[in-house]
């Protein structure tokens, strides 16, 4: 999903070093040889004097007061790391897309009409919400479907425009409208987010709690015992079990004593009740430009009667015909309407949606509840499946990537420096970054998502890039100012306006991303935007007090020894 802008953003670094590499230097020489503009340029504005100034004169009172600096920059890092271990996780962010999907299930078994009446009390419920105008529904979905369901299902579609309310308190009033509604359970979810929780879990909600066993009893006992047990835990809406009913069912069972007797085998008998009573197809019929299949079985007075079933007369291999009777036992019973399967084993699945609540936090709820209060037989167990196995997956994958990220910015800077104590200097901005993104986290959703952890390794490199224009400017500067403090002073006056513009250009184009986030498809990149937008004020505001700083530490005790 973020691949895209990755590519994007690597292609535009290339592009912009390139630039920079040829076209500048051919700009400069033409719009740069002016004396009176380089002398009135040299001067800068009254802005830019203003700020040296300032800067300056600060910048003196905290080499004077360097323990207090560096203590308050500790200590906000220590703060952001309190912070960030309270935050929320989540795999995406909330998305907004102007249009809810919404799943009601009825008892299977029911017809379609009466599907239909409890599906019209459910669409004009939602009609008199005033932010949605108009609603569509299918109720049932052909076996052949992409995404087949029987009649007790229908799925609403239900575009809606926000106007006065919040986006949860318009969810809230859906939810209450339609879980007044009697002999439904109802899914609230959109189209897309829908269908990505569909593909990461099977269940169309946020979080789904897949129960395995043997005895589908059993496990439709104990799948309503977890779901009586979680329902009171804060987030939690949506909360539904699989529906489990008993049907009649006519039940055929081969006797192999008998079989064996008359020589028909296993494979013969199934073959035979297999087009017999369900049908095959054999052949395709085509009339005009319409194609029908042609299927082979019994006439429905042979298949609708018990007595009918017992006398179907089966083959044997010598010619000779018996009635399915002799050869199997034909009983009626009642059985399960599904049998829901993964990997080979039996499940039933307590589906849960999550409001006003990251999903991570939840699903640690929902786990601690149930290891405490749920003991489950032998053979029995739970699985959780959701997004947040993919949150946690991504997150893995981020912080290796991160860390060898790390390292080759760590080897590069070294390779520029000659110097791993320099390098290690210009790494101290990423602790400083950290802390405005935190605090940005921390001022909005709470929640750390997988744009976020992007926007944090974003944010990491456009700070080190403030650190190297710090320090190679006082390396440049070691030859003119015998002074440290003079050198790193004039140093740190002469970077200000780069630093500044740097900050300021990328702070520009992330703010409508950031201030747009309630808009349908920018849910993504607005936490990044606003990790990079509080990064950059943090960074660039301690960067130039900090790294000064710790240059002036290193470097009083590198020239003290050089001395001795």
């Amino acid at each position: 999903m973020l691949k895209p802008l990755g590519i994007a953003y690597i292609v535009s670094l290339f592009a912009s070093l390139f630039v920079a590499l040829t076209v500048i230097p051919v700009l400069s020489s033409f719009l740069l040889t002016n004396e009176k503009r380089l002398q009135k340029q040299a001067r800068g504005s009254q802005v830019e004097r203003f700020l040296r100034h300032h800067y300056t004169q600060t910048l003196g009172t905290a080499l004077r007061h360097r323990k207090v600096v560096v203590g308050v920059s500790v200590g906000l890092f220590l703060i952001s790391l309190v912070l960030i271990s309270g935050f929320g996780r989540s795999f995406l962010p909330p998305f907004n897309e102007g249009s809810l999907t919404i799943n009601t299930t009825t008892m299977p078994g029911i017809n379609l009409e009466e599907s239909n009446k409890l599906g019209t009390k459910a669409e004009q419920a939602l009609l008199d919400i005033p932010e949605i105008t108009s609603v569509a529904r299918r109720t049932g979905r052909a076996e052949m479907a992409e995404h087949a369901f029987g009649v007790n299902v229908s799925e609403i579609d239900a575009p809606y425009q926000l106007q006065d309310r919040s986006r949860e308190v318009f969810l809230r009033e859906v939810r209450e409208k339609l879980n007044a509604i009697e002999g439904i359970t109802v899914e609230v979810g959109q189209p897309i987010s829908h269908r990505i929780d569909a593909m990461l879990s099977g269940s169309k909600t946020n979080i789904a709690i897949k129960l395995f066993g043997t005895d589908l009893n059993d496990m439709f006992r104990l799948a309503n015992q977890v779901r009586d047990e979680i329902q009171d835990i804060e987030g939690i809406a949506d909360l539904t079990v699989e529906q489990q009913i008993e049907i009649p069912q006519l039940q055929t069972k081969p006797n192999r004593e008998m079989l064996a007797r008359y020589g028909i085998s296993v494979n013969e008998f199934l073959e035979f009740v297999d087009y017999a009573f369900a049908g095959e197809k054999i052949s395709d019929v085509f009339e005009n430009e319409r194609a029908f299949d042609l299927v082979l079985r019994f006439d429905d007075a042979y298949r609708d009667q018990i007595d009918a079933i017992r006398n179907a007369l089966i083959d044997t291999p010598n010619g000779q015909k018996i009635p399915l009777d002799y050869v199997a036992d034909i009983q009626s019973a009642f059985g399960p309407n599904t049998i829901g399967r993964e990997n080979v084993m039996r499940k039933i699945v307590v589906a849960v949606n999550v409001a006003d609540r990251d999903v991570r936090s939840v699903v640690n709820d929902i786990q601690d509840r149930i290891d405490e209060h749920i003991e489950l037989p032998e053979n029995y167990h739970l699985e959780y499946g959701g997004q947040f196995e993919s949150e946690a997956e991504a997150s893995r994958i981020l912080l290796v990537a991160s860390l060898g990220a790390l390292l080759i910015i760590f080897l590069l800077l070294y390779v520029e420096f000659k110097n791993s104590k320099l390098a290690l200097i210009i790494l101290v901005n990423l602790p400083l970054a950290l802390i405005g993104g935190v605090v940005a986290i921390w001022f909005t959703s709470g929640v750390i998502s997988i744009p976020s952890i992007i926007g944090f390794i974003t944010l990491f490199g456009i700070a080190t890039r403030n650190g190297i224009l710090l320090i190679s400017r006082y390396q440049s500067l070691t030859d003119q100012l015998d002074s440290l403090k003079a050198r790193i002073i004039a140093g740190s006056a002469d970077r200000l306006n780069p630093i500044l513009m740097t900050a300021l250009t990328a702070a520009l184009a992330l703010i409508p991303l950031a201030l747009a986030g309630e808009k349908p498809g920018n849910e993504i990149q607005s936490p990044m935007a606003i990790v990079i937008l509080g990064g950059l004020l943090s960074s660039t505001l301690l960067n130039s007090y900090v790294v000064p700083i710790i240059y002036y530490l290193f470097q009083k005790k590198h020239e003290e020894k050089t001395a001795l």
